[in-house]
C-alpha cells in the first residue's frame, strides 16, 4: 500500500549546529505497517518538547532534550520515551516502552497532493461485523472537506482516535498515530453505495448508511447505557482497594454515603481510558459540590503495581481530584468484578445512586474523533449524573 505522509512540524533553534526546523513526514512501524502521523516539537537551548495529535487533543511529553544530534522525548502518562538521531537530513530511532517498541524515522515534508475529485462520504456509517465482545455493528464516523478526511471506527470500548488522509488512487487513505494504537485504513466507494474498509492491511469490513442497514435488517450498534448491567440490582457494588498512600477505601466509607457515586474501571494503560478521563475530571469538578464522587478502579500491569509511576502521571496530565484505587492486574479484573454482568469493555463506569445501588453503566467512552458520537455521549453521561443527583436519598448504606 502506497504511503500516504502526514506533516509534522519540528521547530529546533539553530544554536545547536544542527536544525529541524520545518515540516517532516513521519512514520513508526506497527505489525510490518508504515504508520503516517503528525507531530509537533518546541524546542530551546538544551530542551524539547513534543506533541502526539488525536484531532485537537494534545499528547505533550513531560521531557525532552535535543543536543544537536540526538532528540530524546518523555511521555511519562504513556510510560513512552521517544529517541531519534538527527544526521542533517532525517531523523531515526525509535519510540515505545519494553517489548512494544516502534520503529520511528522523519524525512523532510512534501506537501501531499490529492488525486481526482473525491466523492463525498460525511456523515455517520455502520459497520457489520461480530466482535469479541459480542457487538454485530460498529460506528464509521467521518468528517470530510473536499479531498481531506478525519474519521473515526467507534466500538463498545471506544473509538480509533482520529483517522486522517486524503484521496488517493480512487480510495481514502487515512492513518492514525497519537502515541497509542497505530492505525491504518484505506476506504473505497463501492457501486451499491457502501464502503469497502480495509483495516491495518487485513481486515475488511463493509459500512453501510442507517438507513440502508436498517433495510436489509442488520443489527444496531450496541448501546453503551445497555451493554454492560450488575447481576443483582438490589445488592450495594462493593470495594476495597488501596489508594496511592496505602489507606484502604471501601464503599461503605462515609464519604460515599448518601451520594452519588460513579465506580469507574480504568487502566493508565488504557488509550479509551485517556480519552474519559478529562471529562471524568471536569465533570467531577463541577458536581461534587451537589453530592456526586468519583471512584476509579485501576488496573495495571504488575510492575506499575509496585510503582505506579504512569498512573501517578495520568492522574497528573488530566487533573484527576477524584478517589483512585489500585484495584489489582488487568488480568484479575473479570474476577474482581464479580458483580458485573457482560463487562469487558475498558473503560467503563457504573452509576451507583444516593440509595447506594447501582442504577446502570455506561460501556466504553469516544474520543472527540467520534465527532457529534462524542458530544452525544458526554450529554447523555452527564444527564444521568443529573437525574441521580436530583433524586432524594431514601435510604442509607
Amino acid at each position: 500500500m502506497k504511503k500516504t505522509l502526514l506533516s509534522m512540524s519540528l521547530l529546533v533553534i539553530p544554536m545547536f549546529g544542527q536544525t529541524l526546523q520545518g515540516v517532516w513526514d513521519a512514520t513508526v512501524v506497527s505489525n510490518g505497517l508504515t504508520i503516517p502521523f503528525r507531530f509537533e516539537i518546541e524546542a530551546k537551548p538544551g530542551l524539547a518538547s513534543g506533541v502526539f495529535l488525536n484531532g485537537s487533543d494534545k499528547y505533550k511529553s513531560s521531557a525532552g532534550s535535543f543536543d544537536g544530534k540526538t532528540l530524546k522525548l518523555e511521555f511519562d502518562y504513556y510510560a513512552t520515551k521517544l529517541s531519534a538521531t538527527y544526521d542533517g537530513k532525517a531523523l531515526a530511532g525509535e519510540y515505545g516502552r519494553g517489548k512494544r517498541v516502534y520503529e520511528f524515522q522523519a524525512v523532510p515534508h512534501v506537501e501531499a497532493v490529492s488525486e481526482g475529485n473525491a466523492p463525498e462520504i460525511g456523515g455517520i456509517w455502520e459497520i457489520e461485523t461480530n466482535s469479541p465482545k459480542g457487538e454485530k455493528a460498529w460506528r464509521f464516523i467521518v468528517e470530510q472537506k473536499g479531498n481531506e478526511v478525519n474519521a473515526s471506527i467507534l466500538r463498545i470500548d471506544g473509538d480509533t482516535g482520529t483517522l486522517s488522509g486524503g484521496f488517493k488512487q480512487g480510495k481514502f487513505l487515512l492513518s492514525h498515530f497519537s502515541g497509542a494504537r497505530p492505525g491504518l485504513l484505506e476506504v473505497s466507494v463501492k457501486e451499491d453505495g457502501t464502503l469497502a474498509l480495509q483495516q491495518n492491511g487485513k481486515m475488511e469490513y463493509v459500512a453501510r448508511r442507517p438507513e440502508q442497514a436498517r433495510a436489509q435488517g442488520l443489527v444496531e450498534p450496541s448501546d453503551a447505557h445497555r451493554f454492560t448491567t450488575v447481576k443483582n440490582a438490589a445488592e450495594p457494588f462493593r470495594f476495597a482497594y488501596p489508594d496511592l498512600t496505602g489507606k484502604i477505601v471501601s464503599e461503605s466509607d462515609a464519604q460515599f454515603r448518601g451520594k452519588v457515586v460513579l465506580i469507574n474501571i480504568t487502566g493508565s494503560w488504557c488509550p479509551n481510558c485517556h480519552d474519559e478521563a478529562p471529562f471524568l475530571a471536569a465533570l467531577y469538578k463541577k458536581y461534587k459540590k451537589d453530592g456526586l464522587e468519583i471512584v476509579a478502579l485501576d488496573f495495571e500491569e504488575a510492575e506499575q503495581l509496585a510503582d505506579p509511576v504512569r498512573l501517578k502521571a495520568f492522574i497528573k496530565k488530566y487533573g484527576i481530584e477524584y478517589t483512585v484505587l489500585l484495584a489489582g492486574e488487568t488480568g484479575e479484573a473479570k474476577e474482581k468484578l464479580s458483580q458485573a454482568q457482560n463487562w469487558n469493555a475498558w473503560p467503563t463506569t457504573f452509576f451507583v445512586g444516593r440509595d447506594g445501588l447501582v442504577k446502570g453503566a455506561h460501556a466504553g467512552f469516544p474520543s472527540n474523533a467520534s465527532g457529534p458520537l462524542f458530544e452525544a455521549a458526554k450529554k447523555e453521561f452527564t444527564a444521568t449524573v443529573e437525574k441521580l443527583l436530583s433524586e432524594r436519598q431514601v435510604s442509607s448504606r
